[in-house]
């Protein structure tokens, strides 16, 4: 029997900030809520702007409004940031890498940490192993975590590599939301995947979804050039809504 696709939707706000809407809950996954260039450029990177790139396509007030829980890969500013710190509910668990719990509680908020894998209102979530670079840079830039949500995996700030390979083996997720643009260093190798990688992906799924786009000055990849390279990806401007089990439609049998 055929899988059932899940039934989702998925809005990219901007970077790698999604919300998804499934069974009338609202899941708000990597808020980055600071306004256009509220904060310098990552150092040490190219195309020195000031960040975010882009000012959010809706008010931060509506991403926050009416959320049932939240999803926090990692701390890095471009996935979690003082405007979300400052308006995320208290009252919905945050889920969370257990190193990033203490943080996250100190500012007020209900930190959730995902050992391996928990229950959320009849959802399996599973914390995933990710590499934010190679060698020195990704133990720098570490630790991250993706998750899978039922049959997404939202695979965070990740390379190619064996793990995330493992991932796809062991859970068979119906749709990825790859990060893109292989954002780096002016002296490293690529942070998060690049085109060439994503379609690395894309060639093991039904379904991928690329975020971590044109928002960040060190992301140099564009939605054109990740297009494509990867015709077979969705690449969402900001603002824009996928209703998963229509896009899966023709593409799992």
């Amino acid at each position: 029997r055929a899988p059932r696709p899940p039934d989702v939707r998925l809005t990219l706000v901007r970077n790698a900030t999604l919300l998804l809407e499934r069974d009338g809950r609202r899941l708000l996954v990597d808020p980055m809520l600071d306004p256009a260039g509220a904060r310098p450029p990552v150092e040490s990177t190219p195309n020195q702007r000031p960040n975010p790139l882009v000012d959010l396509p809706l008010p931060a007030a509506e991403v926050v409004d009416g959320l049932d829980a939240v999803v926090v890969t990692h701390l890095h500013r471009d996935h979690f940031d003082d405007t979300a710190a400052e308006l995320l509910p208290r009252d919905v668990p945050v889920f969370c890498q257990p190193e990033d719990a203490a943080a996250l509680a100190a500012h007020g908020l209900a930190a959730t940490p995902v050992a391996t894998e928990l229950d959320w209102e009849g959802i399996r979530l599973v914390r995933t192993p990710a590499r934010h670079g190679e060698g020195e840079t990704g133990d720098a830039l570490g630790p991250v975590s993706g998750f899978v949500l039922g049959d997404l995996y939202v695979a965070g700030d990740t390379i190619w590599c064996p793990e995330v390979a493992a991932v796809l083996e062991e859970h068979r997720p119906l749709v990825v939301v790859a990060n893109g643009s292989g954002a780096r260093f002016l002296e490293s190798g690529p942070i998060v995947m690049t085109a060439a990688q994503v379609a690395e992906v894309a060639a093991r799924v039904p379904l991928v979804v690329v975020c971590h786009l044109e928002a960040i000055n060190h992301c140099l990849e564009t939605r054109a050039e990740t297009r494509a390279a990867v015709p077979a990806a969705l690449v969402p401007e900001d603002g824009e809504t996928i209703d998963l089990d229509a896009a899966l439609a023709g593409r799992v049998s």
